[in-house]
């Protein structure tokens, strides 16, 4: 039987899950149809509805591996169950890490101002530099994969084997799991590069606004400021999301207890929700029909 404890990490599951798979439904959904109305779309559109379809394949997996947790754990100590899971829960991770940090790598290179030539460089061939990115990332996904069959192979069986051979399955675990980490080193340095160098971009830019007698309450300056806040929070929930990821692979080797495990997956809803809304908020076309859709349904309930 669920404990009280249980139940209150099943409702903010179920919450985080239903928040994030509204609002990337909700982004996949505009974009497909501005894609078939317009007949063609952009590179920060295209890398918009492939990140809204990764989190939505990532949320479903780990919805699957919170309800196997917490109403059937029985379920998580069959090989292939617990293999599946862990694999597919890596993959989407990985394709959702990735195209986030094109979409970083694309806003800095087409909104920050430097006079660098290394970075006018990379500006003017702006979509090579992505497209090589999410070919590098596809390279990357292979090696990944390569990893993860021995390394959920050795994960699952080390609880199983005998003190002899423990010592050798722990050792050899932890070299997948550092081999593995640091293939996330790679997105998180980009992603936290790009997104330094355009906060300070963004920053600079306000203060010369401002220096030249522009008001506070100018749309300019007001537009950079929200890009900023922006900024700041895609920076900081790009930050938690790798740290859980990490935390939690470290937890499933240290402690056998599910409930560790439990208080880690909650924060994996907290990228692919909360940065989905940044989105809205920070794209015209998505905040207007937003915007559109709550005034129906504000009218609708009223009548």
């Amino acid at each position: 039987m669920p404990t009280g404890l249980d139940k209150i990490i099943l409702i903010l599951t179920i919450a985080g899950f239903i928040i994030g798979l509204s609002g990337n439904v909700f982004i996949g959904l505009v974009n497909c149809s501005e894609w078939v109305k317009n007949r063609k779309v952009s590179l920060a559109d295209f890398i918009i509805t492939c990140l809204a379809i990764s989190r939505i394949s990532n949320l479903l997996v780990s919805m699957s591996s919170s309800w196997i947790l917490e109403l059937s754990p029985h379920l998580s100590t069959i090989y292939e169950v617990a293999k599946s899971t862990f694999m597919l829960w890596r993959i989407t991770n990985h394709l959702t890490t990735w195209l986030a940090t094109c979409l970083s790598i694309f806003y800095f290179l087409k909104i920050a101002h430097f006079s660098h030539s290394v970075f006018l460089w990379l500006k003017w061939r702006m979509n090579r530099v992505v497209l090589a990115l999410l070919v590098f990332s596809s390279f990357s996904l292979i090696f990944d994969f390569l990893l993860l069959k021995p390394f959920t192979n050795r994960s699952l069986n080390t609880y199983k084997t005998d003190e002899s051979n423990l010592t050798l399955h722990k050792i050899s675990y932890i070299k997948n799991l550092t081999l593995l980490s640091l293939n996330y080193f790679v997105p998180l340095a980009l992603s936290l590069t790009s997104l330094l160098l355009l906060f300070l971009s963004l920053m600079r830019h306000t203060r010369n606004l401002q220096l030249n007698s522009v008001g506070a309450g100018d749309p300019t300056t007001e537009a950079h400021r929200r890009a900023m806040k922006m900024v700041m929070s895609f920076l900081f929930l790009f930050i938690i999301h790798f740290l859980c990821t990490e935390v939690a692979m470290w937890v499933c080797f240290i402690f056998s207890n599910n409930e560790y495990i439990k208080f880690v997956m909650l924060t994996f809803y907290l990228f692919p929700s909360g940065h989905s809304f940044i989105l809205i908020v920070g794209n015209k076309r998505l905040r207007q029909t937003a915007l559109r859709i709550l005034w129906h349904l504000k009218s609708h309930l009223q009548r």
